[in-house]
């Protein structure tokens, strides 16, 4: 099983973070460790910065390599949401330096997700889905605003990797993403149901 992440994904986004919007999808990976369905998220002691970033999660349902975009819809079943847990302050250190950031995105813990959806329950182009932190929403965003849609993703990343039954794309986040502290929840919204609660603590 392997975590697919994509990067920079909306506009807005990218803007906040002060990096360049892509030409095209921004890749990187999660490894099976990084995954927990566990409500509890530990702060990990390497980080001083700990951010949440909420997004879409597709569940790949079929193995396939170069896929074209126009049979990508095929390939996956399944929709849930996800929270990319990024070291922020590692990552910016890694950045500064031009060293690859894998530290700052996939240690354990990393990738929480919900239960999935099938994805017949949904119009594709009008998901919308919300993070409350301590009962405050502070990202609230629409599929409609990604810039590279869910075809697109499959087949820009089965260009260079083969893609499997059980692994998971993480389609981006939308703008309002932030630092936590021990004690904040989280409760991820899809189409204005709850279906994923974190709580943050320390080792």
């Amino acid at each position: 099983m392997k975590i697919f992440c994509i990067g920079r994904n909306y506009v807005e986004h990218a803007k906040e973070l002060n990096n360049k919007v892509p030409k095209q999808p921004l890749v990187f990976m999660k490894p099976p460790t990084a995954l927990t369905f566990d409500r509890d998220i530990p702060i990990p002691h390497f980080t001083q910065d700990l951010h949440f970033e909420l997004e879409l999660a597709l569940l790949i349902s079929k193995e396939g390599k170069n896929i074209a975009e126009n049979d990508a819809s095929d390939y996956f079943s399944d929709i849930g949401l996800g929270i990319d847990y990024t070291a922020r302050d590692v990552q910016s250190a890694c950045k500064a330096k031009g060293h690859p950031w894998e530290i700052s995105k996939a240690f354990d813990k990393s990738a929480s997700l919900s239960n999935f959806f099938p994805k017949l329950n949904f119009e594709l182009d009008k998901i919308h889905f919300q993070l409350k932190k301590n009962n405050k929403v502070v990202q609230d965003g629409f599929s409609s605003d990604m810039i590279f849609k869910f075809d697109r993703l499959i087949a820009h990343i089965s260009t260079y990797f083969t893609m499997e039954v059980g692994d998971v794309i993480l389609t981006g986040t939308p703008a309002g993403v932030g630092p936590l502290a021990q004690g904040d929840k989280l409760q991820g919204y899809l189409n204005g149901e709850l279906v994923l609660e974190n709580y943050i603590i320390t080792y």
